[in-house]
Parts: C-alpha cells; sequence; structure tokens
C-alpha cells in the first residue's frame, strides 16, 4: 500500500485502496507522505483516528524519518472555527443574561433561560479561566469538558465570524493561529466535515497541497452531502428577527416574524416526507416572503465597519440573514437536483429541508482538482468491486455491457447510473485500485452465521423469533455479545428480554449511560452484552475476548421514506434501472460491513457474526452482492453448529 501510494503520488493518478483492520493502513499512507514533495493533507472522518495519527503515529514516524530527511517533519491539526475559544464571543457573553447562541439549543426560550443561568454561568466563568492557560483554544482540550450550549456561547461559526481584519481580537485568534500553524506544516491532519465545506467553498480554508489522503473514505460523500443541506424553521426565522432588530426599523423584522408565522402553518399543513412537483403553497408563501423581507434586512443593516459599535454581534446578523434568504432562493428555485422534504422528530420539532440528489458531480469537479487523492477504507470493495464507491466519489467508471438477458438487476441497475453519468467530464479523473487485504484468517477466526429458518422481518422492532434467536445465542456464550440494531425499539426490546432470561449477564444499553462509559463497562466485564443502534456500528473498538459474538438484528437498508435515498431511487428508476440494487443494497452493504467488522480486532480475537435476517440466504438478487462485501468468514446457516461453538468459546 505504501509503495503504491507513492507510486500514484509520482505519476500523480488517484488511488483507492481497500485496506481491512489490522493491516496498519495508517502507517502506510503517512510513510509515503512524509517523503513525498509538497504539503500533504489527511483527511478523516472521526475524531478518535484524528487523535490516533497526531497523539501516537506522527510522533513516532517524525522521529524515524528525521535521520532520512535531514529534518523533523512537522504536522498539524486543521478544524473548523466552531472548535476553538472565540475571545471575541467570551468577551461579548455575559453568564447573567441570555444570548441569543443560547436558544439555538434545543431553542430554548427565555423562561428557561432561569433554569439555565447557574449551571452555563458557572461553565463560561471556567471558561474564562481556562482562556488565560490555553496555548490553542481547541475545544477537545478541554478537560472536563462543558455543555454543548456553554460552548455555543464561546465559539464562532465561521459564517458569522467577521474576519481577523476587523476583529478587535484578531491577533490573538485562536482559529486564526491554528490555520497559520497549517500553513508551515508539512503535513495537515483535518476531518471530512471541514474538506467538505473547503470543496464548497472554493478551498479557501486548507492549505495547497499536492497530496491528499482520504481515511474512512466510504463516509466522505455523505460528510459532503451534510454540508450541502440546509434547513428552515419558524425558530430560526423568529431569532434571525431578534438579532436583527437591533439594526433595521421594526417593519422589516416584522416581515421575518411574519414569515415565521407563515413557514409554522406551512409545516403544520404539509405531510412529513419529501415534496414531489411543485411546492405546496402555503410553503410558497413562506419562502416569498422570507425571501423579500430578507433581502430588505440585508440592504438596510448595510457594511459592517471595524468602527462599528459592536461589528461581531452586526456581522452575525448580516450573515444570518443572508443564509437564509439563499436558502429560501434555493427551494423556491426547486431544482431536479434538489431534494426538499418536511421533517418531523419524536420531540415535534418541524422543519423544511433541501439537499442535493447527488454529490458525485460536485466531488467530481472539487476534491480531484489539482492534488493527487488516496482515498482509503476498510469497506471500498462492495460486492468484491471498488465501481460502486467510485462513483458515489464522482469516479467514471466502465462497465462492460453484457448480452440482453444476462444481466442481473444489480448489473442492470449500475448500467443505468453509468449511462446517467457518461455525460460529465472525467478528464483527468484517471484512477487505479488495491486491496490490501488482511492479515488475519478471517475463515479460522469466525463464523458468519446467517439465521435462514427465521421468518422475513416485517416490523421496525424485534420479532419474538429473532428474540428468542438471540437468547440462545448469549446464553450459550454467557454474554461477550455486541448487538447491533436497526432502530432503537428494537435495541430497547433486546435489552427487555436478555433482562428478563438472562440472569446473570449485565446487559448494557445505549443511551442510558454515555457511549464511552458504556464501552469501557462492556470491554472490562465478560458477562455483559452492549445493545445499540447505528452508532455503535462503526468505530466501536473491543479486541479479545470481551466481544466474541456481534448480533445484527437486521440489513441495515435505508428506511423507504428516508427522503433523500426514495428521491435517489426514483431518479434511477426514471433511466430504467433498479432503484433499491443501485442505492439501498449499496448503503446496506457498507453499513453491513462495518457492523461486521466489530468482531476480528487482531489477531487472536474469535468468534461469531449472527444476522437473524433470512434475507442475506435467500435473496438471490442482493443476498451474494452483500456476502461477498464481507470478509471471508466461515459461513453456516446451522443454529445447533454455532451454538456448540459458541459453548466452546465461553469455555476458553
Amino acid at each position: 500500500m505504501a509503495k503504491a501510494i507513492a507510486a500514484a503520488a509520482e505519476k500523480e493518478e488517484h488511488l483507492l485502496v481497500q485496506a481491512g483492520t489490522g493491516t496498519g493502513k495508517s502507517l502506510a499512507y503517512l510513510v509515503p507522505s512524509l517523503l513525498v514533495d509538497g504539503p500533504v493533507v489527511i483527511s478523516t472522518a472521526t475524531l478518535a483516528l484524528q487523535s490516533q495519527l497526531v497523539d501516537h503515529d506522527l510522533p513516532r514516524l517524525a522521529e524515524a524519518v528525521e535521520p532520512v530527511l535531514g529534518r523533523r517533519p512537522t504536522y498539524a491539526v486543521l478544524k473548523g472555527r466552531h472548535h476553538y475559544l472565540c475571545l471575541a464571543r467570551l468577551e461579548g457573553t455575559s453568564a447573567d443574561e441570555p444570548d441569543d447562541a443560547l436558544f439555538d439549543v434545543g431553542e430554548a426560550k427565555p423562561t428557561k433561560w432561569l433554569g439555565e443561568a447557574g449551571r452555563l454561568g458557572k461553565q463560561v466563568d471556567r471558561l474564562r479561566d481556562w482562556a488565560q492557560e490555553t496555548e490553542t483554544g481547541d475545544r477537545d482540550e478541554l478537560d472536563p469538558g462543558v455543555d454543548d450550549g456553554a460552548w455555543k456561547l464561546v465559539s464562532m461559526p465561521a459564517r458569522e465570524c467577521v474576519g481577523a481584519q476587523r476583529c478587535p481580537y484578531g491577533p490573538e485568534c485562536f482559529a486564526e493561529a491554528s490555520r497559520a500553524r497549517a500553513r508551515e506544516a508539512d503535513i495537515v491532519v483535518t476531518n471530512h466535515s471541514l474538506l467538505a465545506v473547503d470543496m464548497l467553498t472554493g478551498r479557501q480554508i486548507i492549505p495547497p497541497h499536492e497530496l491528499l489522503v482520504v481515511d474512512e473514505a466510504h463516509e466522505l460523500a455523505d460528510r459532503v452531502s451534510s454540508a450541502s443541506q440546509a434547513e428552515l424553521t419558524p425558530e430560526t426565522l423568529e431569532r434571525g428577527a431578534r438579532r436583527c432588530r437591533a439594526y433595521v426599523d421594526d417593519d422589516v423584522a416584522d416581515r421575518l416574524m411574519e414569515a415565521g408565522d407563515v413557514l409554522t402553518v406551512a409545516l403544520a399543513e404539509v405531510p412529513a416526507g419529501r415534496v414531489v412537483g411543485e411546492l405546496p403553497t402555503v410553503l410558497a408563501e413562506a419562502l416569498t416572503l422570507l425571501d423579500g423581507g430578507g433581502r430588505q434586512a440585508v440592504e438596510a443593516i448595510g457594511e459592517v465597519r471595524a468602527d462599528d459599535a459592536d461589528p461581531v454581534r452586526k456581522q452575525q446578523a448580516k450573515t444570518m440573514i443572508t443564509d437564509l434568504v439563499k436558502i429560501a432562493q434555493r427551494m423556491l428555485a426547486n431544482a431536479e437536483h434538489d431534494v426538499t422534504w418536511v421533517e418531523r422528530d419524536e420531540r415535534g420539532r418541524r422543519a423544511v429541508v433541501i439537499a442535493p440528489l447527488t454529490v458525485a458531480g460536485t466531488l467530481a469537479d472539487h476534491l480531484f482538482s489539482e492534488r493527487t487523492v488516496v482515498a482509503t477504507s476498510a469497506t471500498l470493495a462492495l460486492g468484491g468491486q471498488f465501481e460502486t464507491v467510485a462513483r458515489s466519489l464522482g469516479l467514471p467508471v466502465a462497465l462492460e455491457r453484457a448480452p440482453a438477458g444476462a444481466k442481473s438487476k444489480a448489473e442492470e441497475a449500475r448500467e443505468a447510473v453509468v449511462r446517467a453519468d457518461e455525460a460529465r467530464d472525467t478528464a483527468g479523473l484517471a484512477w487505479t485500485s488495491l486491496d490490501v487485504g488482511s492479515p488475519f484468517d478471517y475463515a479460522k477466526q469466525g463464523i458468519l452465521y446467517v439465521a435462514a429458518h427465521l421468518p422475513r422481518p416485517q416490523t421496525s422492532g424485534l420479532s419474538e423469533p429473532a428474540a428468542g434467536e438471540m437468547v440462545e445465542l448469549v446464553q450459550a456464550l454467557g454474554g461477550r455479545a455486541l448487538g447491533l440494531f436497526s432502530s432503537r425499539k428494537a435495541a430497547e426490546r433486546a435489552a427487555e428480554v436478555l433482562r428478563a432470561r438472562t440472569p446473570g449477564i449485565t446487559i448494557l444499553l445505549q443511551g442510558e449511560e454515555s457511549l464511552p462509559i458504556l464501552v469501557r463497562k462492556f470491554r472490562e466485564d465478560r458477562n455483559s452484552c452492549l445493545l445499540g443502534v447505528m452508532s455503535l456500528w462503526q468505530g466501536v473498538d473491543v479486541p479479545g475476548d470481551a466481544c466474541q459474538l456481534v448480533i445484527i438484528d437486521r440489513l441495515p437498508f435505508p428506511r423507504p421514506d428516508e427522503p433523500l435515498s426514495a428521491a435517489r431511487s426514483d431518479a434511477v428508476q426514471a433511466v430504467g434501472g433498479s432503484g433499491f440494487a443501485a442505492v439501498s443494497v449499496p448503503i446496506a452493504a457498507v453499513r453491513l460491513a462495518q457492523g461486521v467488522g466489530r468482531l476480528i480486532r487482531s489477531r487472536g480475537d474469535k468468534g461469531v457474526v449472527a444476522v437473524l435476517d433470512s434475507r442475506l440466504e435467500h435473496a438471490t438478487s442482493y443476498g451474494p452482492f452483500l456476502r461477498k462485501s464481507l470478509p471471508p468468514f466461515w459461513y453456516t446457516t446451522k443454529p445447533e453448529v454455532v451454538r456448540g461453538a459458541l459453548r466452546r468459546l465461553a469455555t476458553t
């Protein structure tokens, strides 16, 4: 892998590398990165990997290559502005009276401030003390930490920053200092979210570089999609009106309040879900009011000057209204390449949301230009091929056309997507791929068991047959099980069943305590099970005999009513393909591979992955594709064989 990356950098040819757990892929890309001529950027999806690189791998490697290079390479971490303490916000924040930023947290109302003031006030006072001693202002270095509400009071989103030149604290700005360090470093470690914002804003944030390594690359398209997503809520419009009232006439602010009132009516009348075709009249009316009133407010606020009484708050107000106007105009345009939907959550929060149908074109245009990109992950070759992930990243894919009648539905769907992408300019997007395999002997270390005798899952909860199967597996091993569930309802039902039927085994349920504490307890107690939902499917690393059974309740397909995947499926159907095969199956393949990957984390690990969804065995159209996306475990559908294996593991 290291040699392939060095060759890719030299040839300026993009590279996709699948490298399983335990291959040492971070070392494999850091070594050539340290030796390449020119700055290198490493982007990760998780803070855990970012910390591993900066706190462990890079210090060791920098020391190791110093005799080779004749100097010690430098490295720096670059995060978004909101990760850093803002001295201007800290100076303008009072612990005794509410600030608009407080209302950003769960849309708290002024009456709630009375109960929040004591707790947040103490945290703000501690942040003031910390500001006198910290060298970086990085939130991740604050120990113990503070609530999100307190941090919002003292941090500055990038869009609201007035800039170092106009800010009285510009020379002391922690965020500006982090960028300065990044400009001087040989290697810059950043995250996918900031990388996405950098691409969408003209590459003005991350320093110029020759080589970009995207680790956990299977996450990148979703992060870019999230960065391209926008939403409107009545509370946001109300907050915008409050913020600008100090700089505009009351009638201008009242127009924004009126737009918020009409939006409230629209969100009550329009059903939750995707908006297909023309916007509902009441929703279009709210957006039109926001567009007109917002533009009038921006004009009234005028230019932000350094000698203004409070340039920071004035810039915040202007930026917020400008953003709201842009979102309204984007929604009113109702373009084919955008998806709009109305969202309601369990707490009653309502919003209208817009996101791009696909970000492949954005990535093709902005990810690969003027730099060589290496994308790596443990899950890049879905169904044994790189084409699905390559296409999601905007890379060109040429598929051989099979004779009519000789193609599977999955092949037909992929061809349909390729036909839809053929008009894209793919000059300069030449790429190669490499699968470096794994140091693990999966066939000897693990069993993939599919409960093929169970009925097909029908509801979002955990069926009684699946619950009974789960209990028998856990009893055979005596705990040591990580349960990965498709919904919170299923996880809670599993915890209820196991607590009732497996006395003596500790059942840990996500949400009952913080995740780090739950993982630590699971790691330390061999007679425990940890149950949770999607955030447990990746990032949980419990090597050894603390986790020898991974239970997956059902194949992790996206929900049929999930607006973005439904819209993407419809787009594939429109060009003659199968939306389910082209959209839902690849999503499930990545999620399933990530979940299955929780089992074998080192060469000494042994255990069983149990999938309680019979479709993985019986669905001939996509079952083989999903199984080929997984490590080559020994495969069985016989429950008695698996229970016997688990009982033998229990005695070791």
